[in-house]
């Protein structure tokens, strides 16, 4: 029997008429590195604060782990981690300090936070300056700073809103290698990132999301097979050569395209030609 991590049922969000998810249906099996992408306001960041208990859906159910997140969301959220949109950290600390709050926050011994603070701020080269308040980090150090506070307890699923925005590629190498031992060890991670080769590189099964509604998902070869049969199919002139080995890019522009319609790709200005 399969085990999911993550399972949403019929999930929607309405902002008064305006409705940013569409009654979705996700299924994220337990230890897969799952992309969740989407042009900008298709609802991805909607999506990812309603299965973390940051924002109540309008409608639809949310498990995570086997634990429905309405009902028992203390429980669910000891088991999670996320690193969300805008990071949230507290200026005012030092990343230590910041740590250990969170690392108590989550119930584990003095001993036990104070270690693994250690560690984390050296793995992520954030341990040089130690009085160095977070008001004082650049938006990459931040980053760290927050995928460090998301794994300090060992979270089974961790949720990821674009990780790797201004980071250098030095410590973008050093997270895609934490993530990816979480995976080897077990875990479930959950990513939305607009960075697709990364994307590409990391995750096994991928889901696109556009106004709202699920318009894609399975695995990257399932996408691929998909694309290329439909590319196939048309007797239209194709930019992309259906039988090449298409990438992420071009399966996620094939897909979105051809949702919009090609009208929003036509268009021109006039006054740059």
């Amino acid at each position: 029997m399969t085990s999911f991590a993550i399972e949403a049922k019929s999930l929607s969000r309405r902002f008064n008429a305006f409705t940013a998810v569409d009654s979705i249906d996700l299924a994220v099996e337990t230890g897969q590195f799952f992309g969740f992408l989407g042009p900008n306001g298709a609802g991805k960041s909607t999506t990812i604060k309603m299965l973390t208990g940051l924002l109540a859906p309008t409608s639809g159910s949310i498990r995570i782990l086997g634990q429905d997140l309405i009902s028992n969301p203390v429980e669910v959220k000891r088991s999670i981690g996320v690193v969300p949109e805008g990071m949230a950290l507290f200026g005012k600390l030092t990343a230590s300090e910041y740590l250990h709050f969170v690392g108590r926050m989550y119930g584990l011994d003095k001993r036990t936070t104070a270690q693994r603070t250690e560690e984390l701020l050296e793995f992520m080269s954030l341990a040089d300056q130690p009085k160095k308040l977070i008001a004082d980090y650049s938006h990459g150090m931040g980053k760290k700073l927050a995928l460090a506070a998301a794994v300090i307890h060992g979270p089974k699923v961790l949720f990821l809103d674009e990780p790797f925005e201004g980071v250098d590629a030095i410590a973008a190498g050093t997270l895609k290698s934490m993530l990816q031992g979480m995976i080897a060890r077990g875990a479930t991670i959950f990513l939305t990132s607009h960075v697709l080769e990364i994307v590409e590189r990391l995750c096994t099964h991928i889901a696109i999301i556009d106004r709202g509604h699920i318009v894609a998902n399975g695995s990257l070869d399932e996408l691929r097979a998909g694309v290329r049969t439909r590319l196939r199919s048309e007797a239209e002139d194709q930019t992309i050569d259906p039988s090449a080995r298409l990438t992420l890019e071009e399966i996620f522009l094939s897909i979105v395209g051809t949702e919009r319609g090609p009208t929003e790709h036509e268009q021109e200005l006039a006054w740059l030609s």
